[in-house]
Formats: structure tokens, sequence, C-alpha cells
């Protein structure tokens, strides 16, 4: 019966592992089961000491946001603000849950109706009621000197290790003599590092107060998990370290641009976002193309030839670059638009609704929702430059 039950799960390792697909031609798993005394080449089982790790991660973090991170917003006048609470109400309670978070017009007067209220305390309860679920600048501040932290040490990090490797010099050394590239200590460390941070971030985004961009995070950190994960299975560790560190180069310029923004130093944080934009344009437009997709494309064909895992990553990797044109364009109208504005415009991603706009539409005998305006709409701190370009990310900054 064990036997049997198994059989299909063998089956199904089997054709996923198909050496057909995830090596180069004349090469077998079995060839790589051997790389000699003392020296170890990647497989997949190493991927699994990220999760404990991981957990790791996430526990750092939340005592480096409790004790280091709320103490520097509180030096910095930063306080956790107490936003006005909703009034417990079963009916709009199961309306907001369920339902909808922002009633039109009709649910409201359908609703106070119901309740014997009037449609402007519908509305504010509603108002009041998402403002529940937004994090506090204080929140903000914290998650975002956690990401600076860690960003700018791996990003020192691995510029450390890959100075001292002959593929940061000549990408050639990324192919030669491939598959049969022996894992380094430091190679493994920085890889498993990375994977295990953007595992803690999809973990504490089921424990975070859920936001606007729920959904298009966790794809994102899907898809870079994955990524990470797919070119450490067939050893592309080599290649991989240096789209890691181009894709790090930029991040902690932007959290250091949101940290000023929060803190209310508003030249600094343009200053800043307009560095960082000028920073993923060179990494993202520039060196990507240049350095990594020419090695990727030409020289390992020149050095290996194709094969169908070759051809899945660079198609990922050009998807990749399409993306980073896309994103480069909304963050150049953010950037244009802090130059002609003097500022960078406030997080609309996750700010708390104003009660001037309350008022505004609370003066309405049949409210419908104002609509954002443009200026809204473009998302245009440097907080939705991250999570609305695709997480310029990281996070942007991530595959």
């Amino acid at each position: 019966m064990a036997a049997a039950a198994a059989a299909p799960l063998l089956l199904l390792s089997a054709w996923f592992w198909n050496e057909r697909f995830w090596l180069p031609h004349n090469v077998t798993w079995a060839d790589l089961a051997d790389p000699g005394p003392g020296a170890e080449y990647p497989t997949a089982r190493h991927l699994v000491s990220a999760l404990p790790l991981a957990l790791g991660i996430f526990v750092v973090r939340l005592l480096f946001e409790r004790y280091v991170a709320s103490n520097c917003a509180r030096s910095l006048h930063i306080q956790a603000e107490v936003s006005r609470r909703a009034q417990p109400n079963t009916v709009l309670e199961k309306v907001y849950k369920s339902i909808t978070k922002n009633p039109d017009s009709r649910h409201l007067e359908g609703l106070a109706k119901q309740l014997d209220w009037q449609v402007r305390k519908v509305q504010r309860w509603f108002r009041h009621r998402r403002n529940q679920d937004k994090p506090s600048t204080h929140t903000k501040f914290c998650e975002s000197m956690w990401r600076l932290t860690f960003y700018l040490c791996i990003f020192t990090y691995g510029i450390r290790f890959l100075w001292q490797c002959p593929w940061m010099w000549d990408t050639r050394h990324c192919w030669y003599n491939y598959p049969y590239q022996v894992l380094t200590p430091g190679l493994y460390h920085y890889y498993v590092m990375e994977l295990a941070f953007y595992w803690s971030l999809m973990f504490s985004q089921f424990t975070d107060i859920k936001r606007k961009d729920f959904v298009v995070m966790l794809v994102h950190h899907l898809a870079t998990v994955s990524l990470i994960s797919f070119s450490y299975a067939n050893n592309m560790l080599r290649v991989g370290s240096l789209v890691m560190c181009v894709h790090d180069a930029s991040d902690f310029l932007l959290e250091a641009a949101k940290l000023a923004n929060y803190a209310k130093y508003q030249r600094l944080c343009d200053f800043l976002f307009i560095l960082f934009s000028f920073a993923f344009f060179i990494t993202r437009l520039v060196i990507f193309p240049i350095w990594i997709l020419n090695t990727t494309l030409f020289e390992s064909w020149a050095i290996i030839g194709p094969y169908p895992s070759w051809w899945l990553f660079n198609g990922l990797l050009l998807v990749l670059q399409a993306l980073h044109v896309i994103w480069a364009y909304l963050i150049a109208r953010i950037a244009l638009k802090a130059v002609l504005r003097g500022r960078v415009s406030k997080d609309v991603r996750s700010d708390i609704e104003s009660s001037s706009e309350e008022e505004a539409d609370a003066s309405r005998a049949a409210p419908p929702r104002v609509p954002p305006s443009p200026k809204a709409q473009s998302r245009t701190n440097g907080h939705c430059a991250k999570h609305t370009v695709g997480g310029a990310q990281n996070h942007s900054g991530s595959w």
C-alpha cells in the first residue's frame, strides 16, 4: 500500500527534475553527485535551510522594530498615532468585511434606513473603520527602518563578497566549467540570506496590517523566491549573485527617503528620492541589460549553449527587464513632479483619511465616494513608488 501510494510522487519528482530540462546536454544529476573531497555543488535540499532562517529573521525584525526603530521614531517625535475608532456595529462590520469597505451612495442610503442613521454618520463610520486598518506613521517608520538596515547590510556584504570573485570582473567566469562549479561558503550564505529574507517578508504579510497591495506584494515575493530558488537549483549562483547585487543597489536609498518623509525632513526626502531614481535608472536600465543580460544571453550561448532551463531563465530575466522599463517610467514621473512641485507628495497607500475630506463628503445629501485626485492616483511618495511599481522589489529591489 505504501509503495503504491509513493509511486505517483516518485513519478512526479522524476518528471519535475528531468535532467534534459535542468542541465546542459550530456550532463546528468549523477555527474554532480560527487564533486570531490571537501567540495560541494548546490542542491535543492540546501534551500530548506532558508525556512528556519526566515523565521529567525522575522523574530529579529520584531525585536528590532520594538526596541531600536521605535525608540528612533520617538526621538524624532514620531509617536504611535491613535486613530479614531469606529463604534462597534454588527451590521456595518458584516458589510465591511464581506461586501465592501467603501460603499457607494446606494449602499449608504440603504444602511442608513436600516439603522435609522443619517447617511453622513454611516459614511463616517466606514471612514473610521478603514482608518483602523491602516498603519500609523510610527509603524511605517519602524518597517522602513528595518528594511533599510537589512538592504544596506546585504548590499554591503554582496559588494564585499563579489569584489573578490572573478566573475565580478569578467562575467564569462559565470559559465566556465558550468555546471561543475563548486559552492563556496560566501556564495551559499549570500543566497540563503536573500532567500530567507523574502520568505520572512511573505510570512510578515499575514501578520502585518493588510494594505491595498497585499495581493500584488504576495505575488511579487512568490516570484522572487521562485527565481532565487530556480537559479540555485541549476547552479546559476554566480550570475544570480550579480543579479541580486544589482537589484539591492537602490533599495536602501528608497527606504532612507521614506524615513526622511515620515520624519518630515522634506528636503532630505526629495534629495534621497531623486538619488534613488538615479541609482534605479543606472542599475536597472544600464547595468542590468549591458552587464547581466549580455552574459546570460550571449556569453553563455557561446560557452555552454542553450538548453530548456536556460531558455526559461533568460525569458524570466527579459520579462524582468521589461518591468524595469515600466517602473522606471513611473518613477521618472514621480521624480519630475517632485522637482516641479518642490516636494514628493504624501503617501496615499496607507495614510489616514482626513477629517476635512470627511466633512466635504458629508455635505452632500446622497454622497458618492469622492474619487482620488490625479495627484493621489499617481501615488507620488517614495513609499508608493516602492510598492506600486513592482515592489521596486525590493520589495522594488528584488528579482
